[in-house]
């Protein structure tokens, strides 16, 4: 049986240069309302560890969570799914401050000054931007003892000890110095997207990754507003 997996893997071999019908008959068998377009596979835990907390079930509600490899690749992306001629899905996102432009214009036509939609804007679309990156949410919404005692209970207090001892990390804040510890190691980012929204209070989660939740809940995407960085 055909199932989420399997749409993201024919999306991104059609990025690659791959035929688009294998997406196209999923994205109808599934089917497919809604794709989620994320920078990489730690945003991509967080967005689906969240839901999880909340009894959502996105795949059943025919939402695609996509991690693309690179904010940069959120243009290309958009034009297979977005408006025809790509697939016609309802496309939202989560990403960066210093990556808003990218979203922006692929998901808003958005080409002047915050808030200027171009013409080309055909089925505007609605992103959330983190102030910084969903670490530094997720940092500053647990605070920086709260995630340390998370790193030791991870069996990662020695690897973090060490890291800090490193004369770069001297001077700088303890969320600065475990945001940075996060991506020190392939898949750290990965697992601590998880762990980290796990450990969150009901009323901590991030105001970026709460709105995207709630944007999916039914089907209020076509707005053009992002969520302003916190």
């Amino acid at each position: 049986m055909a199932d989420m997996g399997a749409f993201r893997e024919a999306v991104v071999a059609w990025d690659a240069g791959g035929p688009g019908e294998p997406a196209r008959e999923l994205a109808a068998r599934l089917p497919v309302r809604a794709v989620v377009l994320l920078e990489g596979p730690s945003d991509a835990a967080a967005v689906d560890a969240l839901a999880e907390r909340r009894g959502r079930d996105l795949e059943g509600e025919g939402v695609c969570v996509l991690p693309m490899g690179g904010a940069m690749s959120v243009g290309r992306f958009a034009r297979l799914l977005g408006p025809p001629p790509g697939l016609g899905l309802r496309l939202t996102g989560l990403c960066d401050v210093r990556e808003r432009r990218f979203y922006a214009r692929a998901l808003t036509g958005e080409t002047g000054t915050a808030g200027e939609v171009g013409a080309g804007a055909a089925q505007p679309q609605r992103f959330f931007v983190c102030a910084a990156d969903l670490e530094d949410e997720l940092i500053r919404a647990l605070g920086a003892a709260h995630v340390e005692e998370l790193v030791r209970a991870e069996g990662d207090l020695r690897a973090l000890q060490t890291f800090l001892r490193q004369p770069a990390q001297q001077g700088r804040t303890p969320q600065q110095q475990l945001r940075r510890f996060l991506g020190t190691k392939k898949g750290r980012k990965i697992r601590y997207g998880r762990v980290l929204v796990e450990a969150l209070e009901p009323d901590r989660v991030p105001a970026p990754l709460d709105a995207l939740l709630d944007a999916l809940l039914t089907d209020p995407l076509a707005g053009p507003s992002t969520h302003p960085p916190a």
